[in-house]
């Protein structure tokens, strides 16, 4: 058994690409993931499974079907519930750390360019 610490910004430096999720750790069938997202990402549901959102750098607004949207800055945090349509959208190049469980799928079965059906741990 490998017990070790992760540091987020050495993490993070190791990817460019945007809508890209990586997985940086995996506990108790939820994994942790870090994605730099700019630009607008495709509105989609998780009907089983809640996400948090926690925002490391940048500033997003996540839109939410029938809702104001909700401005999210560093330190800040979102869990969306599980079944709530929503759309990610993000001005300027922004750092997030995403915790749900494994079996996430991530555009929430919405086909799109953007989908990634097998993420890489870094």
């Amino acid at each position: 058994m490998t017990i070790e610490k992760l540091n987020l910004a050495e993490k993070l430096a190791l990817f460019q690409d945007h809508w890209h999720p990586r997985i940086a750790g995996e506990l108790n069938g939820q994994q942790v993931k870090l994605v730099k997202v700019r630009g607008e990402f495709v509105w989609h549901a998780h009907a089983d499974e809640d996400e948090l959102f926690l925002i490391l750098r940048g500033e997003m607004r996540m839109e939410l079907r029938g809702r104001d949207p909700i401005v999210l800055r560093p330190g800040e945090f979102l869990i969306v519930p599980r079944g709530v349509e929503h759309r990610p959208v993000a001005g300027v190049e922004t750092e997030i750390l995403l915790f749900e469980p494994a079996s996430t799928h991530h555009t929430g079965g919405v086909d799109s360019p953007l989908t990634r059906e097998v993420l890489e741990k870094v």
